[in-house]
């Protein structure tokens, strides 16, 4: 069976891009023997084998791989890219720059771990996150769905997305910008330098910037007449969102004390208005953040280190950049511009000049040894720190801004692996994991008005987790899957002390732990050479206990991290993919998951079962899907130009916002959406050129997502990409 030819017709459908290089890969044909003679008849190059995507899709994990040059001619970021995955769903509480919330199998938020070349994105601020990240940055996305690879580091309960990045050891350029509707602006400039002795220089470099000034269909309040005014369409008006970020690394390859050693930097700075805060009822007109992010960084790879099989990864990072937010104008807003100012000194929300640092450290050590060809070992080694200093000079002596914000954070996790000649592979793994939480809570000391005292505490949590993952071939076609985890999960800071906008802290949180099973089939079959499928098909249970889980504050304008006792979660996921002769490629997933609060009582002293009790969890999706279609068009006005047009749909169930046991009938709920995206690139001189269309949305259907806050309207969208590569 012809896998490569398969997968990449597959993976060209996810995305929009026909620029393909002259290294083509396919697969050996077994039924007769490869001449000399055929291969000089090929004016390209033929490497025989498996592609990478291909061999991590076969990996006992449940993961997916797509392979993100396919996309590279798109307007997408990072997590619109994931967005189309089986059992991933990325929600929005904005446009371009607004907070972004990954849910795979139900997880959600900080459940799911996010890494770039294996390294965790903890601490990387504000100007470098997913919904800002172009793709062109990466070469592919692994998207693990429950259990997490030891090699990774992770405290992940319900999965991991890692980002690959380009480190081929070799030249490359690749510029592109883009336009588009709200006055949208996207510029991205990777390049790389590889001489003959080794020497290496990188620098990636983005921008991001749009006003966001797109439609909502809402009825207005007036804070004149303290009415609703008729539904009718409503343009935001103070979202603006801007971003740059340069990324340079210099260094050495293929030396003998190291394989690749990389020293660098990033910078980056952000500038964002706030419109909203947690619910489309609070709008702003003034309030906004400001931040930056200065971060040094250390990587070092080497194979084969003193002995045949031992391979060494050393990862390190600190983040001294800064955040500040801006709210000192005492005004009111409502969506029909309108205001309403005060005499007093004041905020729309919070009367703040609020500057802080969120200091961040990393340092990840993974040692691998491959014993002989069935037998290997793994140990990982994560530390992580996290201490908020800050000022606010409209308050210089607020001692609470002294006060010590600091956790630090290990993990280790040590890995076995069997592999049985690729007929079967099994792995078995141990985590063990440690915080240290140092903050501050205020009391009243004497009782008396306006009286306050700080007190220290210090909180340290040790846990352990285990699991196994298997994976075997019925035949070469047909592979199935199995993996459970008895998975831990330490509260990250921004949950425990908020994020210093929309979030508030809540230090009585408390570590989470869920037994996590997997099980999965994937079969590819030809039904004739022309005409390939495949079927991923995967079900799943989750037993969490101290489910850490958001919800909105008493007054509905910020959200909360808390822990419930207990939650379940038995869920399917179904993908079909189509593909023929390289001309066609279609595809369909969907996912349905049965999340549930099992927690029976509302508090320890409760007496009585509590009225949400089997509830199915709100505000968080359990059913949705995707589909999708591309036609390409090979040589198309001469060799080596190629069209290709795509189609993209998305679709997610109504969902209730609140409990579905509390409230009234007029409960309040999140609609079914189907959203609808379609592209067009041509790429010339065999990708060298290429020009990309998009329209987003195309009907202008009326999308929300996390507590109902609308997405943006159609928009449409113009990318220019120059590659060049040696």
């Amino acid at each position: 069976m012809q896998y490569n030819k398969f997968y990449t017709a597959i993976l060209l459908a996810i995305g929009i891009s026909m620029g393909s290089p002259k290294a083509q890969v396919v697969q050996r044909d077994t039924t007769r023997a490869d001449s000399l003679q055929d291969q000089r008849l090929i004016d390209s190059v033929v490497v025989m084998g498996r592609t990478r995507v291909h061999e991590i899709n076969r990996q006992a994990y449940n993961v997916t791989a797509i392979d993100a040059t396919k996309l590279h001619n798109s307007t997408l970021d990072i997590g619109h890219a994931i967005d189309r995955v089986s059992g991933v769903r990325v929600r929005e509480s904005g446009g371009v720059g607004s907070d972004m919330n990954i849910s795979i199998n139900g997880f959600t938020g900080k459940q799911i771990k996010i890494f770039i070349d294996g390294v965790p994105m903890e601490g990387f601020g504000s100007s470098f996150q997913l919904n800002n990240i172009p793709v062109n940055l990466a070469e592919r996305v692994e998207i693990y769905r429950g259990v997490v690879p030891v090699w990774l580091g992770s405290d992940a309960m319900g999965g991991a997305i890692n980002i690959v990045t380009k480190t081929r050891n070799r030249s490359y350029l690749d510029a592109s910008y883009s336009y588009g509707s709200f006055n949208t602006h996207r510029t991205n400039i990777n390049a790389g330098w590889t001489a003959k002795s080794g020497f290496t220089v990188q620098v990636n470099a983005y921008q991001n910037y749009s006003d966001n000034n797109y439609r909502m269909w809402m009825e207005p309040s007036n804070i004149n007449t303290w009415k609703r005014e008729p539904a009718q369409y409503i343009r935001r008006f103070h979202d603006t969102y801007h971003n740059e970020v340069v990324m340079a690394n210099v260094g050495v390859v293929d030396k003998k004390y190291a394989d690749r050693l990389m020293i660098g930097v990033q910078l980056g700075k952000t500038y964002q208005e706030i419109q909203t805060g947690a619910q489309i009822e609070s709008v702003f007109g003034s309030a906004h953040r400001r931040g930056n992010i200065v971060m040094p960084t250390l990587r070092y790879y080497e194979k084969d280190l003193f002995i045949k099989g031992l391979t060494a990864t050393l990862n390190a990072n600190i983040n001294v950049g800064k955040e500040q937010n801006i709210d000192t104008v005492n005004v009111r807003y409502d969506w029909l511009q309108n205001t309403k100012y005060q005499d007093a000194p004041g905020g729309e929300r919070s009367y703040t000049l609020y500057k802080y640092s969120d200091n961040t450290g990393l340092a990840t050590a993974t040692l691998s040894y491959d014993i002989n060809k069935r037998h290997a070992i793994v140990v990982n080694n994560v530390f992580t720190t996290f201490d908020r200093r800050g000022s606010d000079e409209l308050f210089p002596e607020n001692e609470a801004y002294e006060m010590p914000s600091r956790t630090r954070k290990n993990m280790t996790g040590i890995d076995y692996r069997y592999n049985h000649d690729g007929k079967w592979v099994a792995s078995a793994f141990f985590k063990n994991y440690n915080q240290r939480l140092t903050s501050t809570s205020s009391y009243n000391p004497s009782g008396n008005w306006g009286d306050v005292a700080y007190e220290t505490q210090k909180m340290n949590y040790n846990k352990v987790g285990y699991g196994v993952a298997a994976s075997y071939f019925v035949n070469p076609d047909l592979q199935i899957k199995a993996s459970y985890e008895n998975a831990k999960r330490m509260p990250e800071a921004f949950e425990i002390f908020g994020d210093m906008v929309n979030r508030v802290s809540n230090l009585e949180l408390k570590p989470e732990s869920s037994d996590n099973v997997n099980v999965g089939v994937g079969y590819f079959f030809n039904v004739t050479p022309d005409h390939r499928f495949a079927l991923n098909a995967g079900w799943l249970y989750r037993d969490a206990h101290d489910f850490i889980r958001e919800r909105l504050q008493t007054n509905q304008t910020r959200y909360i991290m808390e822990n419930l006792a207990r939650a379940t979660n038995m869920g399917v996921d179904g993908e079909v993919r189509y593909s023929y002769h390289n001309l066609i490629s279609a595809g369909a997933s969907l996912s349905y998951h049965n999340f549930r609060n099992m927690t029976m009582y509302d508090n320890p002293e409760a007496t009585e079962i509590s009225l949400v009790y089997k509830d199915r969890m709100p505000n968080i999706p359990y059913l949705y899907g995707n589909a999708d279609a591309s036609v390409f068009l090979t040589d198309l006005g001469g060799k080596g130009n190629n069209l290709s047009i795509g189609y993209n749909l998305l679709y997610v169930h109504n969902m209730y916002l609140f409990w579905p046991s509390q409230g009234s009938e007029g409960k309040h709920i999140i609609p079914t959406q189907f959203a609808h995206d379609v592209n067009i690139v041509y790429a010339l001189s065999n990708g060298k050129y290429n020009v990309g269309l998009e329209c987003k949305n195309l009907t202008d259907a009326r999308l929300y997502d996390n507590f109902s806050l609308p997405k943006p309207s159609r928009g449409f969208f113009l990318k220019l990409r120059y590659f060049i590569s040696q």
